[in-house]
């Protein structure tokens, strides 16, 4: 689980609702205390909610919709990936390699459970150019790059158009409470109900569609940099490199306190 993003949303909500408690109890006992309940505006709620799943909906297919319930999963159950094991990996294929030659890496395809390791070295084994191996690995990784992009844009667009839903209940707010001036004391709770929607709209914004949007950026970097690796290891090893080049090669894609000298010293 990505601890970061369910304490991220829950550090949020945690600090919104403990403003809110702060507030009504400095509104003190009797008509000054601040009711907590009333943030409570259901169709705010089906205004601001309904109006970005109609936006996703026009603006991307239905199928790239309906695939937020598994980029949400991911966000909270990604499975990171560990470099340094990475890393390790493509220099002990490269010691085999070395030693027994490439077809010998044939036999270690079963110990392969990197789906994307598993396809170079097969591509490699089978005497597939370089230049080819290069080109069908890459073009995985721009596929991959663009379906992250994908996801990131319909974040991006409900993070945009939320704050304007939430001003559009706000607006339907008002009209009401226009409509009832007749009657005073409604005006005051009327205009905090109306308000209300441009609240869940700017929460909606700014502490769940485009924080989410971010880290799908970040998840989107750190699979291109393992992929990189993946990428310049196995060419690495089609050329016939030493694994002690092999992993020189790869270690300069981690910063220098990560490389494999770096924690040999430390240790």
């Amino acid at each position: 689980m990505d601890v970061s993003t369910l304490g991220g949303l829950i550090l949020a909500f945690l600090a919104m609702f403990g403003a809110l408690f702060l507030m009504a109890g400095h509104g003190g006992e009797g008509e000054g205390a601040i009711n907590l309940a009333g943030f409570i505006d259901p169709p705010a709620i089906l205004m601001v909610l309904g109006g970005a799943a109609a936006v996703a909906l026009v603006g991307f297919p239905l199928h790239r919709v309906l695939s937020l319930f598994k980029v949400v999963k991911l966000l909270f159950f990604r499975k990171k990936e560990n470099l340094h094991d990475l890393i390790d990996q493509l220099v002990r294929l490269a010691e085999v390699a070395r030693r027994d030659g490439l077809l010998a890496l044939e036999n270690k395809a079963s110990d392969i459970n990197h789906p994307f390791v598993a396809l170079g070295i097969q591509m490699a084994v089978d005497g597939v150019k370089p230049d080819t191996v290069e080109e069908v690995l890459r073009t995985d990784i721009n596929a991959m790059e663009g379906r992250h992009h994908e996801a990131k844009k319909v974040f991006d667009t409900i993070g945009r158009c939320g704050p304007a839903f939430g001003l559009i209940a706000t607006l339907l707010g008002l009209i009401l409470m226009l409509g009832n001036l007749s009657n005073a004391e409604a005006v005051g709770p009327s205009m905090a109900v109306a308000l209300i929607g441009t609240l869940y709209g700017v929460t909606t914004a700014n502490l769940i569609a485009i924080p989410m949007a971010e880290k799908l950026a970040c998840f989107n970097h750190e699979e291109v940099l393992a992929k990189e690796i993946i990428l310049k290891g196995v060419l690495a090893i089609q050329s016939g490199d030493s694994p002690r080049i092999v992993e020189q090669k790869l270690s300069t894609f981690l910063p220098p306190q990560s490389r494999p000298a770096a924690r040999t010293e430390a240790a």
